[in-house]
C-alpha cells in the first residue's frame, strides 16, 4: 500500500512539472510574439503617442 501511494504522489509531482513547464514555454512564445509585433507596429511608425491638451490637461492620441 505504501508503495502505491509513493508511486501517486511521484506521478503527481511529474504532472505538475510537465504543466509548469508548458506554461513557462508558452507564455515565452507568447511575449515573443507580443515584442515582435510591437517592433513591428515601431518599425512602421503605427504606434501613436499621447500628447497633453492645453485646454482639458487630458492626455489624447496626437
Amino acid at each position: 500500500m505504501p508503495f502505491v501511494a509513493f508511486a501517486g504522489v511521484l506521478g503527481g509531482l511529474a504532472a505538475v512539472r510537465w504543466a509548469y513547464k508548458t506554461a513557462l514555454r508558452i507564455n515565452h512564445e507568447l511575449e515573443e510574439m507580443r515584442l515582435s509585433r510591437v517592433a513591428e507596429a515601431a518599425h512602421r511608425g503605427d504606434i501613436q503617442t499621447l500628447k497633453r491638451d492645453p485646454a482639458t490637461g487630458a492626455y489624447r492620441p496626437g
